[in-house]
């Protein structure tokens, strides 16, 4: 009974994932195991800045943080986010631009309009735009395009590997 009950659990409530890569480092690191919740993100609106894990048309995962919602128009400016025309802080780079050399930039600058991948000027409904924690080595919407809904399998909710980084992820 017990395993028939983990298993619900993980096919439509939880899901546990390993991520590959540094795209979203210092957030998340290559290895690091978390849960990801299945159906909050289909209950509720994601927010902006939220964690979400979405499967990519060849099938692979990815893990980015959700930067522009449906409607909104993103762009960089001297490596400031600007979403609508207002500026944004992102507490969870600080790290990384702080250990920047004077005059280098985390993130170059780059708008909607000028993406290679969407005619767009704005994020479409039912999609959202996504970028990597780690700016300089991200495979994300400025590569791939939006991120459809039903590309979404969940939101990560918890790092719970290693057991010394275990965290709520914000």
């Amino acid at each position: 009974m017990n395993s028939f009950f983990i298993l619900l659990l993980r096919q439509f409530i939880f899901t546990p994932v390993v991520v590959m890569g540094d795209s979203m480092m210092s957030t998340l690191h290559d290895g690091d195991r978390i849960i990801a919740d299945k159906i909050g993100h289909k209950l509720n609106d994601l927010e902006r800045f939220d964690i979400l894990i979405f499967k990519s048309k060849g099938g692979s995962k990815y893990i980015k943080r959700i930067i522009g919602l449906p409607g909104d128009y993103v762009e960089y400016i001297d490596d400031q986010l600007y979403i609508n025309g207002e500026k944004y802080n992102e507490i969870y780079l600080d790290s990384q631009k702080k250990a920047l050399v004077k005059g280098d930039v985390l993130t170059d600058e780059f708008n909607i309009k000028t993406m290679p991948s969407t005619l767009s000027k704005v994020v479409p409904d039912g999609h959202y735009f996504v970028l990597g924690d780690n700016r300089r080595n991200s495979l994300d919407s400025r590569n791939i395009g939006f991120i459809s809904v039903d590309e979404i399998v969940g939101k990560a909710n918890v790092v719970y590997w290693p057991l010394n980084e275990i965290k709520i992820i914000q």
